[in-house]
């Protein structure tokens, strides 16, 4: 059985899931590129404003992390709702490629902002009110209500457009304003440390290097990162194969976005369950490994493309939440959140490079020649990171048989 005999989740886990449904894009990224387009941007302008932000997230990461540590993780998130609310809304204003720019600066630091210091207040809430074994579980199903909700909202993103192009931007700006009351009742978290036990810069350089370049996180970051890039690179490549390999209509994109998230959030769900089910070490090891596999076979039969696209998205919301759990499982209290944003960065820096040199490969040959690509450089990587070193430890914990 997956499932043991269901309990009422406690007041601040029902608190979280409403936060996590506040945190969702879908109301304008459906229309996202189209709407730039007629603001008179080109593709190049759009490229650069996205690693504009992605850079901003790379740097910013640890320095936020580290302000969350310090500041407190609550605080921290609602520093980056703030400030992802305030460029949201700014799209229905600004019209130059500089005026874009600062808004992407805005949104890059409150993507940073909400990077780790979410995660980090969620184990330390379970740690001090219920079993923070339980992080994976409630992680995962409040990826899930975070999935369904922006299902819902992007089956609506195209008909606010065609009313206005900026309702889209708007509906998305007070949807992620709303996560601000919603945080303000959130407890606080991982903050009774004495003034001695206080984090400071000082502090946070040898905890990065004692944690990230030992084991048992040095491998598994640099495992985890391959994984993630070529999810977030792939992805790039789903509405040019749909619409040209699988013969799609662009309308028909949103209902396949939809059924992505749709999928996603079911996956999500279970994720705690899997974890219970594979154990944290096959699943880190088993589920990225079938998908590097998967990513080549549509080199063979492009139809299976198809499929491809719905176990990606599945994979990357069950992987997720039990990544981070095993950084939080080796993780101080104290510094948590500047371990999870130094994480998040590797990350970045990886998938930074992937992305170009993906689209260079889709120049030279088809998109699904550069998915293949992409497998292929993960399952090497992969084996290479085996070879090295075991990237994750066989760590079961123990996994409450409620569910949230």
């Amino acid at each position: 059985m997956l499932t043991g005999k269901w309990q009422r989740p406690p007041l601040f886990v029902l608190k979280y899931y409403a936060y996590r449904a506040t945190v969702t894009f879908g109301f304008f990224w459906p229309v996202f590129t189209i709407f730039l387009l007629d603001r008179g941007l080109s593709y190049t302008q759009i490229g650069l404003l996205n690693s504009l932000s992605a850079g901003i997230i790379v740097i910013g990461e640890i320095p936020s992390g580290y302000i969350g540590d310090r500041i407190g993780r609550r605080n921290s998130i609602l520093v980056g709702s703030g400030l992802l609310s305030v460029s949201l809304i700014g799209f229905t204003v600004v019209k130059t490629f500089l005026a874009f720019a600062v808004l992407w600066v805005f949104w890059g630091l409150g993507s940073a902002f909400q990077s780790g210091s979410d995660d980090a207040w969620l184990y330390e809430a379970l740690e001090d009110r219920s079993d923070e074994s339980q992080y994976t579980r409630i992680r995962g199903r409040g990826g899930s209500v975070n999935q369904w909700m922006t299902a819902g909202t992007t089956l609506v993103a195209g008909g606010l457009y065609s009313l206005n192009p900026r309702l889209p931007f708007l509906a998305g700006g007070l949807l992620v304003a709303s996560s601000i009351p919603v945080l303000l009742s959130l407890p606080k978290a991982g903050e009774n440390e004495t003034e001695d036990d206080r984090f400071t810069v000082l502090d946070a350089l040898p905890v990065l290097r004692r944690r990230l370049t030992q084991p048992p996180l040095r491998s598994f970051v640099v495992y985890m990162a391959l994984f993630f890039g070529i999810i977030s690179a792939a992805d790039e490549f789903i509405q040019p194969i749909a619409t040209q390999a699988l013969f799609l209509s662009p309308t028909g994109l949103g209902p396949l976005y939809a059924g992505f998230t749709v999928t996603a959030a079911i996956a999500s769900y279970f994720a705690g369950d899997i974890e219970k089910l594979l154990s944290t070490q096959w699943a880190i090891l088993l589920v990225p490994t079938l998908v590097g596999v998967f990513f080549i076979v549509p080199l063979l039969a492009p139809l299976a493309a198809f499929p491809l696209f719905f176990v990606m998205k599945s994979a990357n919301v069950v992987v997720r939440p039990i990544a981070t759990n095993y950084i939080n499982r080796h993780a101080e209290s104290v510094g948590r959140a500047t371990i999870l944003s130094a994480a998040s960065m590797a990350y970045a820096l990886v998938r930074l490079p992937m992305k170009p040199l993906s689209g260079v490969v889709a120049d030279a040959t088809t998109p699904i020649a550069a998915v293949a690509a992409l497998g292929g450089v993960f399952l090497l990587g992969g084996t290479i990171v085996v070879l090295w070193e075991t990237p994750v430890s066989d760590i079961r914990g123990k996994v409450s048989e409620s569910t949230d």
